[in-house]
């Protein structure tokens, strides 16, 4: 695997895998490392980050707030685009001239702070007790008392659906506290009634058209957190509890595989790989023209939805089970090579916070701490409520906190090897190659082979 036509969301997954770098002349690393003065004394810190054109005016004018609250504190801006964002890493790691700070994907962090590269927080846990105060999944250990990064923002999974599509096929707004999700064969049947064909024929009626689709149900979530989440619901899971034996193989599993895949080749509510494209619009796009009725993604998509004056609102994931969502995210961490690592842990502290960050009061992130989940005050700070859609509270923060499973793929080793087995027998379920017991069965000794465990958890 390599970084080239990596998406934000592959990258935010795993990071890609480190490789050399190659093509990039002296130019390119210019300006980048590890400063010799921070503060107002002179030289900057150094903060790499990727984003949209939105996120990095945000993170540019946080970064410049910063400076005027910090006595004049100058800190560079290193924006680069999440196709190459691993190989830059890599590229200026081989340099010896990493950032002071940086976003980083979970293998390629993972895979910087075995080799000592990363700075240690858990020295600093005393000295700045905000650390602390954070949902527990949003830590990375690699070790017993080695704490490499927590998440740049809190990532949830949520159910979202046009408004306006819902009234036209006569649904009431999806539910959006956990004690009442939608069972599966509920989220099926709303699924139909939002999928028409050119003639208004919906897919449980005689004479639907599968070939000629006005507006799908849904999109199958076969992939990723939306499918880690559902597979959860159901008791299944992607490895056992230690992360050494194959688990995709149970019948909770499969059962939820083939329901996911039925949704296209069966309830033909979704579309297949064929009809969705290979350069399928967004989700905020997909919603907006009514290609789709509703969609699970994560919260990120609020700030292209809300932007988009979308008229759409936010549920809880359908259930097997019990209703769940997945958690997960992005790393945010420091170099071990900054000259200045309580500055750099300052400006840490700083971007993760709310409230001098406006991501995530529009919408693109959802907060670490614990207190702007629990705290009502606290919540309004970033959920506002002339912004944000109505129900939010329950359907996400609520969710989060009570009903939240970490992402598999934050604690699992060999990630990015395990991924490469994984997705394109995903892909051939989606694809309909196969029944799914039958790909996951050749599946299972090839993703075997490749499992070393999971990364400890530790208490603070």
């Amino acid at each position: 695997m390599t970084s080239s036509g990596l998406t934000r969301r592959q990258l935010l997954r795993t990071g890609g895998v480190a490789v050399a770098a190659a093509g990039l002349g002296p130019a390119a690393l210019a300006g980048c490392g590890g400063s010799d003065d921070a503060g107002g004394t002179g030289g900057p810190l150094s903060f790499m980050y990727w984003g949209s054109a939105f996120e990095k005016k945000a993170i540019d004018e946080m970064l410049k707030k910063y400076g005027k609250e910090h006595d004049g504190a100058k800190v560079d801006p290193m924006y680069v685009p999440v196709s190459n964002y691993p190989t830059k890493v890599s590229s200026l790691v081989a340099a010896n001239t990493p950032p002071d700070l940086a976003y980083l994907g979970t293998g390629q962090m993972y895979d910087l702070a075995q080799k000592d590269l990363i700075l240690n927080l858990f020295p600093y846990l005393d000295k700045y007790p905000e650390l602390k105060d954070r949902l527990p999944s949003s830590y990375f250990w690699y070790g017993k008392d080695k704490l490499a990064a927590n998440q740049l923002a809190m990532g949830v999974q949520i159910l979202y659906y046009n408004t306006d599509a819902f009234k036209a096929a006569g649904l009431d707004p999806a539910p959006f506290t956990a004690d009442t999700a939608w069972s599966w064969d509920d989220f099926v049947q709303a699924a139909d009634k939002l999928t028409v064909d050119q003639n208004g024929k919906h897919p449980s009626e005689d004479g639907f058209d599968s070939g000629k689709v006005k507006q799908f149900g849904t999109i199958a979530p076969i992939g990723g957190a939306p499918l880690y989440s559902l597979l959860r619901s159901n008791g299944g899971d992607m490895v056992n509890e230690d992360g050494t034996k194959f688990a995709l193989d149970s019948a909770a599993a499969i059962d939820v595989l083939k329901k996911i895949q039925d949704l296209i080749y069966v309830h033909r509510v979704a579309p297949s790989p064929a009809q969705l494209g290979k350069n399928a619009p967004t989700t905020s796009v997909q919603l907006q023209t009514k290609r789709v009725g509703m969609i699970i993604d994560g919260n990120w998509t609020l700030l292209d939805l809300m932007e988009s004056k979308v008229p759409f609102g936010v549920a809880v994931l359908p259930k097997f089970q019990e209703p769940l969502t997945m958690t997960g995210g992005a790393a945010g961490a420091i170099f071990a090579k900054t000259k200045h690592p309580e500055e750099a842990i300052e400006l840490y502290l700083y971007y993760n916070d709310p409230e001098h960050v406006d991501l995530f009061k529009d919408g693109l992130w959802a907060p670490l701490q614990k207190k702007y989940y629990t705290d009502q005050a606290e919540i309004d700070k970033w959920v506002l409520k002339d912004k944000y859609p109505a129900n939010f509270q329950t359907a996400v923060v609520d969710t989060t906190l009570k009903n939240g499973v970490t992402d598999w793929g934050q604690q699992i080793k060999n990630a990015d090897r395990i991924h490469q087995v994984l997705d394109p027998a995903l892909e051939q379920i989606s694809l309909n190659k196969g029944a799914p017991v039958d790909i996951v069965k050749a599946l299972k000794p090839k993703m075997q082979a490749l499992l070393q465990g999971k990364w400890p958890l530790q208490e603070l």
